[in-house]
């Protein structure tokens, strides 16, 4: 028998790697088990499909916009005055619950609709919130004039108010609170 050359044999070697098949490697999104795909095509550990979801079809009406739910039943519109408020005094809910000595998540349940505060509450998250009750307890936009009233009594803000239509939500509200601030130590100073 004749030794084989290193040139005869590679051919062989190299077909035999295209024959191998080709396993592909998955991660599984439930329980981010990295492993190779099944033939049923479910995760070894949780039995979960590997195959990404096909995106659903939405329909045509649904991209139309409706009013938030809040804006139907007609009642105190609580939970969206306390979410406008902190987001305008620059707070966290962990920082509301601080101020007011609540868990955090009393204050998520509030916002989301998911509980309706006490009187007793209601007196504290006004109170953290710098405002009078009835603030909590108005539609947002007769919150919004109030509030601008306020401000716009002193001739300074009077002043600088016809400047802020050039600005934007985010530039107003951070410059609302920058106001917000001063006035307060101003009053503070004075007491």
């Amino acid at each position: 028998m004749a030794p084989v050359s290193a040139l005869e044999v590679q051919p062989e070697a190299e077909s035999f790697e295209r024959e191998l098949p080709q396993r592909e490697v998955l991660r599984c999104e439930a329980c981010k088990l990295v492993q190779f795909r099944t033939a049923t095509d479910t995760c070894r550990r949780c039995k979960k499909s590997l195959l990404p979801e096909p995106p659903k079809a939405q329909p045509a009406i649904a991209l139309v916009l409706e009013p938030a739910a809040e804006a139907h039943d007609g009642g105190p519109q609580v939970a969206a005055a306390v979410r406008d408020l902190r987001h305008v005094r620059n707070l966290s809910q962990r920082q509301l619950a601080a101020r007011m000595g609540v868990p955090r998540t009393y204050i998520s349940k509030i916002e989301n609709g998911k509980a309706m505060p006490t009187l007793s509450s209601l007196d504290r998250l006004a109170r953290a919130l710098q405002v009078d009750i009835s603030a909590l307890l108005r539609d947002a936009p007769t919150r919004h004039r109030d509030e601008s009233a306020v401000l716009l009594t002193d001739p300074f803000l009077a002043e600088i108010a016809k400047y802020t239509a050039h600005l934007t939500s985010t530039q107003k509200s951070i410059f609302l609170n920058h106001v917000r601030e001063l006035s307060q130590s101003r009053n503070r100073r004075m007491a």
